[in-house]
């Protein structure tokens, strides 16, 4: 075959793989999400739902470190919730913060008019020198020191609730009969970093969401979401909490896992109108957060770490590499240009197959389309993420979270 021909099909065989891959992408988040269970509607007075909330307890544990950019709005979203059961509070440990997360946050209770107990303030202290503690579970670990209530929600200070989602959780927990209760938030994103990946990012979590099996108490898959970890504190008990997880990074799926095997009920629902989720508010964030996270999220193996980085490349940057490029072969190699005009039609497909992607996830995740034609870029961030991942976390060299090594 000559270099022409070999070019041709080339590009006819990758347009064809990535508008392939989009389709088959989009199909199956429509399947997973027609599917998943979504959080109940608040519960009516009287019902079955609303009485046991009358005689629980709860505890709202938020883990802050250097969370001064978040931790008003997510304190005050709290604050100002309807009153989900008889008796509750919130609970803020910060974890030594440099900057100014504390007087923001006394700040923000005192104009919610909040004092003790219904907020309390606890400082971690120093993390013990001969133990190996990662991430937000030193502080968690302190905080279940203070912690008597029936049930405890630990909550991220980059989440902002809606009024009544507290009582809503709170009630599905109690129904179901959950020893924990996760919800998937809403992601939304603000800066250009986050418009060109959050959207891919979101539908491969969508897509990668074992929704059905991790609410199946016979199948050993377990996921929960930790910006909305709500517990059982018996069963959190039980499985020793964050204290027995000090070292590990991704503790969300490690508490699922342990829920699960210890024989406990996890239910892991779509929370999209109860609460939100900003991650990251600038590049450098994002980065640091991502390459924290992908290989550990895919297991660990570092074969599938690579491939779904190749793949989120192919599909989604391959379209807008491929058009100008099968165009332009068009017009310079007229005896392939039959070849060549399939390969274009193919990767402008794919452009189109994205669009119907970003309005997907429109309609189910209230993502604007702000943006959406920089995705092609954004998937060169994702391809980019993977191997570097994959170095930090098996070399331990600048993998970090908030400044802080992880190795």
């Amino acid at each position: 075959m000559d270099p022409a021909t070999a070019l041709a099909w080339a590009l006819l065989s990758l347009a064809a793989a990535a508008a392939l891959g989009l389709l088959t992408l989009i199909a199956g988040l429509a399947r997973v999400f027609a599917q998943a269970p979504r959080l109940m509607e608040q519960p009516e007075p009287g019902t079955e739902a609303s009485e046991a909330l009358a005689s629980t307890s709860l505890t709202v544990v938020v883990p802050t470190y250097n969370e001064a950019a978040n931790i008003a709005a997510c304190l005050t979203s709290l604050l100002r919730s309807e009153d989900p059961c008889g008796d509750w509070r919130v609970l803020l440990v910060d974890d030594r913060s440099s900057d100014a997360t504390v007087a923001f946050a006394e700040e923000a209770a005192g104009a919610c008019g909040a004092t003790e107990p219904r907020f309390s303030l606890l400082d971690a202290g120093a993390r013990p020198e001969d133990e190996r503690w990662v991430g937000k579970n030193w502080a968690c670990s302190r905080a279940m020191e203070q912690v008597i209530s029936d049930w405890v929600l630990f909550v991220d200070a980059d989440v902002r609730l809606q009024p009544a989602s507290l009582r809503r959780a709170l009630a599905q927990a109690s129904v179901d009969g959950a020893d924990l209760l996760s919800l998937a938030p809403r992601l939304s994103c603000g800066c250009l970093a986050e418009w060109m990946v959050q959207p891919i990012m979101v539908s491969l979590l969508g897509l990668g969401f074992p929704i059905e099996a991790a609410n199946d108490p016979a199948s050993p898959v377990a996921f929960a979401a930790g910006p909305f970890m709500l517990f059982r504190r018996s069963a959190y008990a039980a499985i020793g909490g964050h204290r027995a997880l000090a070292a590990e990074v991704v503790e969300d799926l490690a508490l699922a896992r342990r829920i699960k095997q210890g024989g406990h009920r996890l239910r892991y629902l779509l929370g999209l109108d109860a609460l939100e989720l900003r991650m990251y508010s600038d590049f450098t964030s994002l980065w640091e957060g991502w390459t924290k996270n992908w290989l550990l999220g895919l297991d660990g193996d570092v074969a599938r770490a690579l491939a779904a980085s190749s793949v989120v490349l192919l599909m989604f940057s391959g379209p807008w590499l491929m058009t100008p490029a099968a165009a332009f072969a068009a017009v310079l190699l007229p005896n392939q240009r039959l070849v060549l005009l399939a390969a274009l039609a193919l990767a402008l497909t794919g452009i189109g197959l994205q669009l119907v992607l970003r309005l997907w996830t429109r309609r189910h995740f209230q993502v604007p389309l702000t943006l959406w034609w920089l995705m092609g870029a954004g998937a060169l961030v994702v391809a980019a993420i993977g191997p570097v991942s994959v170095w930090r976390t098996l070399s331990g060299r600048g993998w970090t979270w908030k400044g802080r090594p992880l190795a």
